[in-house]
């Protein structure tokens, strides 16, 4: 390699470096990860037998240089150079499409220049017709004119009258040619205004470049490929579903997607794309564990944390519903034990830091169990759930999913891992005709209701639920009674009806009630606990 040759050379004419050859290089394929990209270049190029410098001036400025790795196929390869600071100008390398957009624009500001120069020679007309009528009503106001006799006035008031008519014509013509030339302004200044939006829809590539030089040589002429690939930490993809619910018959249709972007200072164009779900960015080998030291001391007075305040989040965003069409492309998985990996076979375009493209990575079909799940501790009416079990034998990966009931767009969450055979929960969104209430009862209501000593509290809560729909719901109920690891502070509670299953899910204190409710019926639910310590202690 021959850096201070190189560097002379790239700035003299073409003719005169017969030993570099410069190349201009695109993105061919890529392959992107969850958070960062492998991308790979492949150009090819022609020498003459001897040792030359392959170079490339196009590489984006953020390239990761030390990941950079390079084969040539044709020639003997040697050393690599590569270089972020103090590259060459790579010359002209506006895009076509800019450049057509930027002649659009100039020709409509042409366009709209030659109208606006019109309208003022039609203006210029109007203002020569009214200085010559102006002129003529002079003509007849002069000291000499009555001095002149009768057939010599009369001449000149025909003449005056005729000029005046004929002046007045033009300048009526003038004017009505320059409002309808002011009129047509209107289109001219809109197509302007078009051309200019769609030169700014145009995303430029960023102008600062990485240098690449390879030296080659070959025994005689060659016809060789130079492959270019690299690591980018400013691209990535994330998972998107759009899950539809039939409720007739509980299949669940996921329909998966990918969302791509990537900001690396340059557009790919045509490129051929392959999503995987390793993950170079993250966590790589296991983490280590140390030995654990353990001491005893005297004991120490403690604190009384402050109860903690239930946490409920409820949110749904709603997000633009498209239209499926008859025929989508999907990308093909590939699982091989550690990673799925989707080859996608039409070829992509993203502009940098702009497009956010969309692809179909195929539909899962599965079936669902639906109930309605009503908590009156926290809402007003009972959700839809589905109850799945991935038997698909793929990894459904966390990612943005929309809800669908049927035709029915009803929210978005942010979905968690389905493994293959894992089971998982979705909400469809509120049941509105199933209405819950739940009320703690007080003396004044004649009941038992809450009774609150210094080492004693009872309290009663009623749980109504009352079915306004015209269908039968399979339903479940969960609610809470409160328990207690201490031996001093005893706390026994019962329900009426007893719940069908105690300590939910292995949460002590969660109660389920399962039960159908009919059209226009009501159901309810009473339940009891009673808390006592001993004097002096103060409940928390």
């Amino acid at each position: 390699m021959r850096p201070v040759t190189l560097l002379f050379a790239l700035a003299l004419p073409t003719a005169l470096w017969a030993d570099d050859i410069p190349l201009t290089s695109r993105v061919s394929d890529v392959t992107l990860y969850p958070q960062g990209a492998t991308v790979h270049r492949s150009v090819p190029f022609s020498a003459p037998a001897g040792q030359h410098d392959l170079i490339l001036l196009d590489l984006p400025q953020n390239t990761d240089l030390q990941t950079v790795r390079v084969t040539v196929t044709g020639a003997q390869m040697g050393g690599v150079t590569t270089r972020r600071d103090f590259v060459p100008p790579r010359g002209d390398r506006q895009s076509a499409a800019i450049e057509a957009a930027e002649a659009e624009v100039e020709r409509r500001e042409d366009a709209l220049r030659d109208a606006q120069a019109d309208i003022a020679r039609m203006q210029l007309a109007v203002d020569a017709a009214d200085a010559q009528v102006a002129f003529l009503s002079q003509l007849g106001q002069g000291d000499g004119v009555a001095a002149q006799d009768v057939a010599t006035l009369r001449d000149l008031a025909q003449m005056i009258g005729t000029q005046t008519l004929a002046a007045r014509q033009s300048a009526h013509d003038a004017r009505r040619e320059a409002e309808q030339a002011e009129r047509g302004l209107k289109d001219l200044i809109e197509a302007l205004e078009q051309a200019r939006r769609a030169l700014a829809a145009l995303v430029p590539e960023r102008e600062d470049r990485a240098m690449l030089a390879v030296s080659v040589t070959a025994d005689a002429q060659i016809e060789g490929t130079l492959d270019v690939t690299y690591q980018t930490h400013d691209a990535g993809w994330a998972p998107v579903y759009d899950m539809t619910l039939t409720r007739e018959t509980g299949a669940l249709a996921v329909a998966r997607g990918a969302y791509v972007r990537q900001n690396t200072g340059e557009n790919w164009t045509d490129v051929a794309l392959t999503l995987s779900t390793v993950r170079p960015s993250g966590q790589t080998a296991p983490s280590m564990i140390y030995p654990l030291l353990r001491r005893i001391g005297e004991p120490v007075q403690l604190m009384r944390k402050e109860a903690a305040g239930a946490a409920f989040d409820r949110s749904a965003d709603s997000l633009m519903i498209a239209e499926s069409a008859p025929s989508v492309v999907m990308a093909e998985a590939d699982f091989d034990g550690l990673a799925v990996t989707y080859n996608y076979a039409p070829p992509v375009s993203v502009a940098s830091g702009a497009d956010a493209l969309r692809i179909a990575l195929g539909t899962l079909d599965t079936q669902a169990e639906i109930e309605a799940r009503a908590v009156p501790l926290y809402d007003e009416t009972a959700y839809l759930m589905a109850t799945l079990t991935n038997d698909t034998g793929e990894l459904i990966l966390p990612g943005q999913t929309n809800l669908y009931l049927g035709d029915t767009f009803v929210g978005q969450v942010q979905g968690d891992l389905i493994a293959a055979g894992a089971e998982a929960e979705l909400s469809f969104g509120p049941i509105d005709g199933l209405r819950l209430t739940r009320t703690v009862l007080d003396r004044e209501e004649g009941d038992r209701g809450l009774i609150r000593k210094s080492s004693d509290l009872t309290e009663t809560a009623k749980i109504e639920i009352e079915n306004l729909t015209d269908e039968a719901w399979s339903l479940r109920v969960l609610d809470r009674v409160p328990y207690s690891e201490q031996e001093d502070l005893q706390i026994d509670w019962q329900s009426d009806p007893r719940p069908t299953e105690e300590n939910l899910e292995g949460q002590r204190g969660i109660l389920a009630w399962d039960f159908d409710l009919a059209p226009g019926a009501s159901r309810t639910i009473t339940l009891e606990h009673d808390m006592q310590w001993p004097e002096g202690k103060i409940l928390d």
